[in-house]
């Protein structure tokens, strides 16, 4: 079987909740092919790169792949700026030319993609056969701030009371 191995280079590590998505989205356009994620975390390293462009370096020196992943998000920026920081910044890299690379720029906080699907809000918070009605808004992208609501849905959905809920780590 064919397989093939990605890198995620994120802003955070809130954001590796996109590997499921990319996972999904690589399995179904390269289906019967082995897929191989990794997160590129390098908080641990004793000196963390700091730009973008020695971000990726190092990313695809210790996790090496097929294809890098550079996620940024948005914020206030259009998505074209971004976009453009990620190619300048791949351009400027010491990473072989070979290397594919595929920049991930939600306009909006990657959070908003996870507000839509009420299963996965209930698996993700423990509790995955909860009963409770959940306030889901099905306008997600327009919700200013989609992490605040994400921990909100999740301790919704988690059934947790008092104590139990203050601790819920969401």
């Amino acid at each position: 079987m064919p397989e093939i191995t990605y890198t995620l280079l994120s802003d955070g590590s809130s954001d590796r909740a996109l590997i499921p998505i990319l996972t999904w989205t690589l399995r179904q356009r390269l289906a019967g092919c082995a897929i191989n994620p990794h997160w590129a975390d390098l908080r641990a390293l004793h000196r963390p790169p700091r730009g973008l462009r020695e971000r990726m370096e190092t990313a695809v020196r210790l996790y090496p792949c097929d294809i890098l992943f550079i996620h940024r998000d948005s914020e206030s920026a259009p998505r074209c700026r971004r976009v453009a920081e990620i190619e300048r910044a791949l351009q400027a890299a010491a990473i072989p030319t070979t290397q594919r690379s595929c920049p991930v720029v939600p306009v909006r906080m990657q959070e908003a993609w996870l507000l839509f699907c009420e299963s996965a809000i209930r698996r993700a918070s423990g509790n995955p056969n909860g009963q409770m009605a959940l306030h889901v808004s099905r306008n997600y992208e327009t919700i200013p701030h989609p992490k605040r609501e994400l921990h909100r849905l999740l301790k919704e959905a988690s059934g947790l009371r008092g104590r139990r809920l203050r601790a819920l780590n969401a």
